[in-house]
């Protein structure tokens, strides 16, 4: 694919942050690493890559976030999907969404600024890569909302989309600014601390 230059418009920033933690016991997006909630990392993070709209998608737990709009997935027990198409409704207006999941703490504002680097290029999906490995977070433009909604199915988010439409995915290295590991298990917090 020959992306089109010049692609311009408002990017949400979309914090999937609804799940309940189940095998850590706790909602993600309460959980504190080195002081701070995963959730309002997670905003600063898109803050700081210069996003002015940041959307957090919660259920499991009430949040409130400084700095970011909070919508309540009502059907959050069907999966990360719900969450998704939650998300896509909120960002309303924008050109494009960047999906960022809320147990990523190695992904910092370094690779957000590469995937909009890859939009304002003319990408119109990115997905960052690490050692060429697929991972978060991924940005969808407009275009691509509907598709990706329907998709969206059970505790699948976009994979399913990227999957679907690989011809049309822009990959992003970010391996040298980021670690895309997630939070999943107390074992996955003990290989963080250490």
């Amino acid at each position: 694919m020959t992306p089109a230059a010049g692609r311009t418009g408002p990017v949400c920033g979309v914090v999937l942050a609804a799940g309940a933690g189940r095998r850590l016991g706790t909602p993600k997006a309460l959980l504190e690493v080195d002081g701070r909630r995963l959730v309002d990392g997670a905003v600063a993070v898109l803050r700081d890559a210069g996003l002015d709209d940041v959307v957090v998608v919660t259920g499991a737990a009430p949040v409130e976030v400084a700095g970011a709009r909070v919508v309540d997935n009502q059907g959050w027990r069907s999966g990360m999907g719900s969450s998704l198409r939650a998300g896509l409704a909120a960002a309303e207006g924008s050109a494009a969404v960047l999906l960022m999941v809320v147990d990523t703490p190695g992904i910092g504002a370094a690779v957000v600024r590469r995937l909009l680097d890859a939009f304002a290029e003319g990408a119109t999906v990115a997905v960052a890569t690490y050692d060429g490995a697929p991972r978060n977070p991924v940005l969808l433009g407009r275009e691509h909302w509907a598709a990706a909604g329907r998709l969206a199915v059970g505790d699948v988010g976009a994979r399913a989309f990227l999957s679907a439409y690989p011809e049309l995915v822009t990959p992003v290295e970010c391996g040298d600014v980021g670690d895309p590991g997630d939070l999943d298990t107390a074992e996955d917090l003990r290989r963080l601390d250490s």
